[in-house]
């Protein structure tokens, strides 16, 4: 399963941005910022704003994560 505040925590690094700045997009506090990185998942309507703020699908990795799983539960139903 991924780490959905992990993949935002390497996004946001990966876009050259700081927490701070994040937060502020965020309406949120630096504190909070880090919450969500420790979070495992992360509701949608949180998810959407987010993605919106850093402009990257993050639905869309997760939905590929959901069907590479059903790939493999799938495989190895068949292998049986």
């Amino acid at each position: 399963m991924i780490h959905t505040g992990q993949l935002i925590e390497r996004k946001l690094h990966e876009q050259g941005r700081t927490v701070t700045w994040f937060a502020a997009q965020l309406c949120c506090t630096r504190p909070n910022v880090y919450k969500i990185f420790r979070k495992e998942s992360i509701d949608i309507p949180l998810l959407w704003r987010i993605s919106r703020i850093l402009e990257y699908n993050f639905f869309h990795e997760i939905s590929n994560e959901i069907k590479s799983d059903i790939r493999n539960e799938v495989n190895a139903t068949v292998s049986k």
